[in-house]
């Protein structure tokens, strides 16, 4: 496992453990986070841990043009109930991903200084944000960093049904109009599965990760 410094740097994915794991260290400055995400890294820890990073083996990803919807979530689309935004409320959308209870977990890696730096990384063009509405009121979202063709996807809340998918399938919509590549999912998730993500090699990914 490499030991990060002040240095802005990260040993190559290759070099990751079989956990995946492959630094520990360093800081979340947007540069360094830019960097990470850019390199196919991304950092992942406890509140009460030392930042780790990683870059595993299999790759949870969607490909945009190729994703299907199912009817019955097409249907929920199809009756209007919910209004769509995208880099509106960043700050709020990351908030309640932090404050989202989830089956499972305890506590969450969504950390006070994980806010702030994504934060800055969306005031910069690095990162975005989608927001569901219902009511005039905020009921579910996502967001992730922004690398042009290829957007990482870091975490989603819902506080009714169905509003997190209704975020994801319009962001997968945006991504397809925009010719991105990949969403990256990051790690296996049951949920996403269902969505139509699904794993391939590191390999694979750094491939289209360089191939801009």
């Amino acid at each position: 496992m490499y030991f990060l410094t002040k240095e802005l740097y990260f040993p190559p994915v290759s070099e990751a453990s079989y956990e995946g794991i492959l630094a520990v260290g360093g800081d979340l400055s947007p540069a360094r986070l830019l960097l990470a995400y850019q390199n196919g890294i991304f950092p992942w820890f406890n509140e009460d841990e030392p930042i780790f990073w990683w870059a595993p083996s299999e790759r949870m990803v969607v490909n945009p043009k190729e994703n299907k919807v199912s009817k019955s979530l097409r249907n929920i689309i199809n009756r209007n109930t919910f209004q769509i935004t995208f880099n509106t409320h960043f700050s709020e959308v990351i908030l309640n991903c932090q404050q989202s209870i989830r089956k499972g977990q305890e506590g969450t890696w969504i950390t006070n200084d994980i806010i702030e730096s994504y934060t800055l990384l969306h005031q910069s063009g690095k990162a975005m944000s989608v927001e569901v509405w219902q009511n005039d009121e905020l009921v579910g979202g996502l967001y992730g960093v922004d690398l042009g063709h290829v957007f990482c996807g870091e975490s989603m809340f819902s506080k009714v049904p169905n509003a997190s998918k209704v975020a994801f399938v319009k962001l997968i919509e945006y991504l397809k109009e925009n010719n991105y590549k990949l969403l990256d999912c990051q790690v296996h998730n049951d949920h996403l599965e269902k969505l139509g993500a699904f794993e391939i090699s590191r390999e694979t990914f750094m491939m289209v990760l360089q191939s801009k």
